[in-house]
């Protein structure tokens, strides 16, 4: 069963090269054994490959990087420190903040908003609402009141969920930045090792 999101009114994004044509499903695979700590393949549901990022060992604030298929280094998603939520931001490789998400307390679930500015200057806030615990949560224009993304572990089969390695799917509304989608995936998958 494939799930069909409506397009985005707009680009919604930073990264035009990376903005969904159509509903796409992405695929995004924890490597456990990585030496540098957490890192993932990020493929599209046909197997194609479109982004990889690579966790730092070692570093304090869990710092990411993320890479397209040519190699050139697109953002850092980066763990802030001593905020009273927990607050990840996502920067440029010269270290502008390009996206900001906050986590905030719910009695059931998790909310997250993350806010950035898109490529035509408007500030777009995103809210990532659902429960950490079961790894699905909705991304909603907070504007609109429209899904963007929908993060779900249980598209995938169960051959995709062993050895304790975390596999995502990631469906992409048409007219939104999957590099940001996927960071928002990423993010939740931090915030839930917190747990």
């Amino acid at each position: 069963m494939s799930v069909q999101l409506q397009p985005a009114p707009r680009q919604v994004g930073v990264f035009p090269n990376l903005i969904a044509r159509q509903t796409e499903t992405l695929v995004l695979k924890e490597k456990v054994l990585s030496l540098t700590g957490d890192s993932f393949d990020i493929k599209l549901a046909n197997g194609q490959p479109i982004l990889k990022v690579e966790g730092k060992l070692l570093s304090i604030s869990g710092r990411k990087s993320v890479y397209d298929m040519q190699g050139n280094h697109l953002f850092d998603i980066v763990k802030k420190l001593l905020n009273i939520h927990t607050t990840f931001h996502v920067e440029s490789p010269q270290g502008q903040v390009l996206m900001e998400v906050k986590s905030s307390f719910k009695l059931l679930g998790s909310k997250a908003t993350a806010t950035f500015t898109s490529t035509d200057g408007k500030q777009d806030v995103l809210e990532m609402k659902g429960g950490w615990l079961d790894y699905a949560a909705d991304i909603m224009d907070k504007t609109t009141g429209t899904a963007v993304a929908r993060i779900d572990r249980k598209l995938l089969s169960g051959k995709d969920i062993f050895f304790g390695q975390q596999t995502y799917a990631l469906v992409v509304a048409p007219n939104v930045d999957m590099a940001l989608m996927a960071a928002l995936c990423i993010c939740m998958d931090e915030k839930n090792n917190e747990k």
